[in-house]
């Protein structure tokens, strides 16, 4: 199972390595949590995560957010107050993406780096920018790692089978994948006729601007003939 391995290289407890379905982290304010704009199956999202706290006080100086194996292509948004990398990883067999493309390696992790450590009681932000699988009701698991100026902490912990997720110290953010439903298949073509409607339209109010436009220049011209 690719989360047993990933926790595994994080050091996380095997036991905690079985993937339930969670939808998004625990809801307590003192968890690292990530928060989707869609979850929808092959859907592109943007993930945000978000950090409310230090270690035990200590202020936070670095996150690294580990990718799920089921995830190749992310890209993170830049932040002014961090300096941010991509930790790539070969994959062991090359692969084709859905354009084509032969990809050789993929990112295992980002990390946001402060610039100036994030003080206790302060929250911040990160987002990234990426493609769902098209795996409806997987559960996407993307441990992080907060480094402090005093220790660190890792949010790398999942249920085991019946465990109470609530029951977890320092739970790892999920994100579980839905199934996209009918109008969100049906949306580019709707957007595409919906413009098409609109050209339409445009193209006729044109084709009356042009026809009144002749009809006032034929009557000047009439009258302007009747004058002389």
């Amino acid at each position: 199972m690719t989360t047993r391995r990933t926790l595994a290289r994080l050091g996380a407890p095997l036991g905690a390595a079985t993937l339930l379905t969670l939808g998004l982290a625990g809801p307590a304010s003192a968890h690292v949590t990530i928060t989707p704009s869609d979850t929808a199956a092959g859907a592109y999202t943007v993930l945000t995560v978000s950090n409310g706290h230090g270690c035990e006080g200590s202020p936070t100086t670095e996150l690294t957010i580990s990718m799920p194996e089921e995830i190749n292509a992310v890209t993170p948004t830049r932040n002014p107050l961090y300096d941010v990398t991509k930790q790539m990883q070969t994959l062991d067999e090359p692969i084709t993406d859905v354009h084509g493309n032969t990809i050789t390696e993929r990112v295992e992790s980002v990390v946001y780096t402060a610039k100036a450590a994030l003080p206790e009681g302060y929250r911040d932000a990160f987002e990234l920018s990426l493609q769902l699988p098209e795996t409806p009701g997987e559960t996407l698991v993307f441990p992080v790692i907060q480094t402090c100026e005093e220790g660190e902490t890792p949010w790398v912990e999942v249920p085991t089978e019946g465990q109470d997720p609530e029951e977890l110290e320092r739970p790892a953010p999920t994100v579980t994948i839905t199934e996209a439903t009918d109008e969100e298949i049906a949306e580019p073509a709707a957007v595409e006729a919906e413009d098409a409607d609109d050209s339409d339209m445009l193209g006729y109010a044109g084709v009356g601007v042009g026809a009144l436009g002749l009809l006032v220049g034929g009557t000047a011209l009439a009258r302007s003939r009747r004058t002389s």
